[in-house]
């Protein structure tokens, strides 16, 4: 067994890099940063309530402490702030707490404000030397953003706050803690000296504030979005969940700004790319050069000011109009310096595939047929942060069009629309067929079964036997299993985590194949047993970096931290497009623009693959809005598709290496994503040679019999397979006993292929051994694991005090009515006496009025040792059980501690039910 190192406090200054870095001052009248020495008056219940993420299972990080803004500057040691002010705020802050947690996709977007009295603020003025106002907005899975105060626009107390602030004040500093953009008319309105949203940046996202302001760190953020005058001018605005289940991409490729700087970019208030420093940066120097099927731009950046400072560098393409519709620019490329020193400079390069250059024709307007096409024409390139401000770099001429990959156009629409061009609308290309995944698919060749053989997956590794000798040994009732994984809250891996795929049936495990475990992210690891992980600012904060290298950095250590907690994937990062501001889950996305979302997260792959463990890429795709997303269907072209949807998880695909996908709940062009074998075959495998898994997202809908309906089934995993969507993720319990919770098997009998055939059975089979092989989950299970040693580790389990009541005897059996309401997320304790020694079978009976894509993850604890996690969805208001197990062992004490602990609110356990199952088993926890 190897040692790997994993230092806390380089993990900590990695993630502050990221999340300082990532910081986008907006405004700035000479206000910050802070001098030193500063007594500072903090405005906005948000000052001490930091939101390290968004919410839903991309943020439910378990920490043992958050950084606020106003602990980063009290702990800065260059400001000081106003104690008398924020004894205020926090005697009013204990008295009103209905800003608390509603439960999973009820989550309040943002917290109520003190109410201001202008006394207040005037005397705070006398005490302080600068206003900072702190304001704060979330949302989420299941919780889109809403045009309504308190979360896109700023409440009436808000702007009265700000209003009073800053007519008091001559400095004040508007800090935004959120994970996407919001209105900003109140900057023009109001007039605060200085704007920076510093998003959320994770556990330590305070302290990266602090930095800023106070100027530690000098701001090098960039927009990655476009900040439009108003809400409705965004392009997809008409038709982001304003009809029904159906939105309709009609904007078609012109996606933020690329929509705003064709046709109206009098309309943009802020634009991509935009974002200042506290020193004066120019481009010099700049040169373009062509080495074989690339360009190269290279430049000199100039720190003219008088701070050091980094800067962010992009690079535009105007393309030439040509027969194909394209946008006025594009971001081409994108590098930022290191620190440069005043009156210094930094030569910096950039290298082009001329594959960035290219634009989808979809129905072969351009004369060459379908697919990536350079047409002819000049291409102008431009340096600079937003295009306005950009300068020209050169220009490269192509002579004549042609076709530089030839593309079957296999995922265009059915459904007549019209979509936007240069020229005005026009009707989107459609299919001919309107799908033709059951009379078309290419199924592969069967490899006969052999039966068990005793081929380990290790023989395979050793190159002793084939994948196929191996393969053959799988039985049908195998076959039908090794498609499924296990969650919530699986006992076979790491307790608490999303889901365990792999040898998760006793037969699969005895045939040396691993138990791989996911972790719901990409914020940082989720862990329902209570366990403790490092909180990661979000992907919007991430993006505005414009920073490859620190992002790989700071997954390099999230991977270590992996390596310590067992798990083998992280189900992130979230790579859908900014389509629209009000996403609820924008903030785990990066950008409105492909390329810099598709680079972001090839980083993130490139840098966990070096310690053998990876992220799933999702959700694939066009996941874009939250509301109904189980039946909402996304109409999009397949130039939209392919240009600005699917971008992304190409570049990851073949930048990065991306070996695991999840595909989405929706709908893309009536078919379910997760059983789109033109998606999950045509275009993943085919055409891009994608080599890894594809998974479902969880309890995701599967159309039935493959019909593009609206209509669906969680259990025909025939239809998810053979579009080679590989596992169904997830279900309760994997295992013989459970095999007719799906179709496959009976659809086997049939023998008939129609639904699915063996041989395609066996080809998600090898997708997911491969997989599997190639997993730390397989080495710890070879005995060639990685011990992770830790140093400085800052997390320590909390104390938690316990005081027990009332015992019962389970000798006998015993049933306990639940008086406590746990569905505010309080614990539930009490105590069990016994004195047979065994298993004992624990039925806890709950209702939830959530709906069932709630997730509320319950963990039983038994003497402060978690023993299993109990995953409640919600269950519209109706009673659901649940089950674990736990021993009492012949030399242990007989009166045991059960604490129940729901990780949030939202379900009220109202019976426990306990009752000797079985006797002691010889291995009661596994051989090792």
């Amino acid at each position: 067994m190897t040692e790997k190192v994993l230092d806390w406090n380089s993990y900590k200054e990695a993630a502050l890099t990221c999340a300082s870095e990532g910081i986008v001052l907006l405004k700035n009248d000479g206000s910050l940063p802070l001098a030193e020495g500063m007594k500072i008056a903090m405005f906005g219940r948000a000052q001490n309530h930091y939101y390290k993420s968004g919410t839903g299972s991309g943020g439910m990080v378990n920490v043992s402490h958050i950084t606020d803004i106003r602990e980063g500057l009290e702990d800065s040691g260059r400001v000081t702030v106003d104690k008398e002010l924020a004894a205020v705020y926090d005697k009013w802050d204990s008295e009103n707490t209905e800003y608390n947690n509603l439960g999973w996709g009820r989550e309040a977007w943002s917290m109520e404000e003190m109410p201001l009295e202008e006394g207040l603020v005037k005397d705070a003025s006398l005490r302080c030397d600068a206003a900072v106002i702190v304001i704060a907005r979330t949302a989420g899975e299941d919780r889109d953003n809403s045009a309504k105060e308190g979360s896109y626009y700023l409440t009436a107390k808000e702007k009265d706050m700000i209003r009073l602030v800053t007519s008091v004040f001559s400095k004040s500093v508007v800090v935004l803690n959120t994970g996407n953009i919001i209105d900003m008319s109140f900057v023009d309105e109001y007039g605060p000296s200085a704007v920076l949203y510093v998003w959320q940046g994770g556990m330590t996202g305070g302290t990266a504030a602090a930095d800023v302001l106070t100027g530690k760190v000098n701001p090098s953020g960039c927009l990655a979005d476009t900040v439009a005058k108003e809400l409705g001018d965004y392009p997809s605005d008409a038709n982001f969940g304003k009809t029904g289940l159906t939105d309709i991409y009609k904007e078609d490729i012109f996606v933020g700004y690329r929509y705003f700087e064709t046709f109206a970019p009098d309309r943009i208030l802020y634009p991509f790319g935009y974002g200042l420093s506290y020193t004066d940066f120019a481009f010099e120097d700049l040169k373009l050069s062509m080495d074989e099927e690339d360009l190269k731009i290279s430049l000199d950046v100039v720190n003219r000011g008088t701070v050091p400072g980094k800067k962010a560098c992009l690079i535009y393409v105007k393309q030439p109009e040509g027969k194909i519709t394209k946008p006025l620019a594009v971001l081409a490329a994108f590098a930022k310096t290191d620190i440069i020193l005043p009156g210094e400079k930094s030569r910096i390069s950039m290298d082009i595939p001329l594959s960035r250059l290219v634009s989808f024709d979809d129905d072969g307007r351009a004369g060459l047929g379908t697919g990536w096409v350079l047409e002819e024409g000049e291409y102008e390139f431009f340096a600079g942060g937003s295009l306005a401000d950009s300068v020209r770099a050169g220009s490269y001429f192509n002579e004549k069009s042609y076709l530089t990959e030839k593309i079957e156009p296999v995922a265009a629409p059915v459904e007549e629309f019209e979509r936007l061009t240069r020229n005005g609308y026009e009707k989107a290309p459609l299919r001919d067929e309107r799908y033709r995944e059951l009379k078309e698919r290419i199924i592969p060749a069967e490899i006969p079964r052999t039966g068990d053989k005793g081929i380990k997956l290790s023989d395979v590794k050793a190159g002793k036997n084939s994948m196929d000798e191996f393969v053959a040994q799988l039985s049908d009732e195998e076959l039908s299993l090794i498609i499924r994984g296990e969650g919530m809250g699986s006992m076979k891996v790491t307790m608490g985590t999303a889901g365990a795929f792999g040898g998760v049936s006793k037969s699969l495990a005895m045939k040396g194949i691993p138990a791989v475990c996911c972790a719901d992210g990409p914020s940082g690891m989720r862990i329902d047993s209570g366990k403790k992980a490092f909180s990661l600012p979000n992907g919007t904060c991430l993006a505005c970096s414009f920073n490859t290298d620190a992002v790989e950095k700071l997954f390099g250590y999230t991977g270590l931290e992996m390596l310590s907690c067992k798990v083998d994937t992280l189900l992130g990062p979230g790579i859908n497009i900014h389509r629209h501001p009000l996403n609820g889950r924008n903030f785990e996305y990066f950008s409105e623009d492909p390329l810099l979302t598709g680079l972001m997260a090839a980083a993130q792959v490139r840098a966990m693959e070096k310690n053998k463990v990876t992220p799933t890429i999702k959700h694939f795709c066009c996941n874009n809005r939250e509301t109904d997303r189980r039946k909402m269907n996304s109409v999009v072209s397949e130039k939209a598709l392919r240009e600005i949807y699917l971008k992304p998880y190409e570049i990851a695909v073949k930048e990065g290496g991306a070996r695991s996908i999840m595909t989405s709940y929706n709908r893309v062009n009536g078919m379910f994503t997760a059983n789109n074998y033109e998606h999950n075959t045509v275009i993943l495998r085919e055409q891009w040679g994608y080599k890894g898994i594809v998974m479902t997202d969880w309890w995701a809908s599967i159309s039935r019999d493959g019909k593009p309906v609206e209509d669906f089934s969680l259990t025909e995993h025939s239809v998810m397979a053979r579009s080679q969507n590989d596992l169904y993720m997830v279900c309760h319990e994997v295992e013989d006993e459970f095999i007719n919770e799906s179709d496959v098997m009976e659809e086997l009998k049939k023998g008939t292929c129609e639904k699915i055939s063996r041989a395609e059975l066996q080809r998600s089979a090898k997708n997911i051994l491969e997989f599997a092989a190639e997993t730390a989950a397989f080495d710890r299970l070879t005995g060639d694991g990685v011990r992770i040693v830790h140093e400085n580790n800052p997390f320590c389990e909390d104390d938690v005090d316990v005081t027990v009541d009332k015992y019962y005897d389970v000798d006998n059996g015993c049933e306990i009515i639940v008086d406590e309401d746990t569905s505010d997320g309080s614990d539930l304790v009490f105590g069990v006496t016994g004195r047979i020694a065994g298993e004992y079978d624990m039925v806890a009976t709950g209702i939830s009025d959530l709906g069932r894509l709630a997730q509320i993850p319950v963990t039983v604890f038994i003497t402060s040792i978690p023993i299993s996690v109990m995953s409640w969805n919600g269950t519209e208001g109706k009673e659901e059980e649940r089950h674990c197990k736990f021993y009492i062992f012949p030399h242990s004490s007989k009166s045991l501690t059960v604490r129940i602990h729901p990780g949030r609110p939202g379900v009220r356990i109202v019976k426990i039910k306990i009752s000797y199952s079985n006797p002691l088993p010889e291995h009661p926890f596994g051989d090792g």
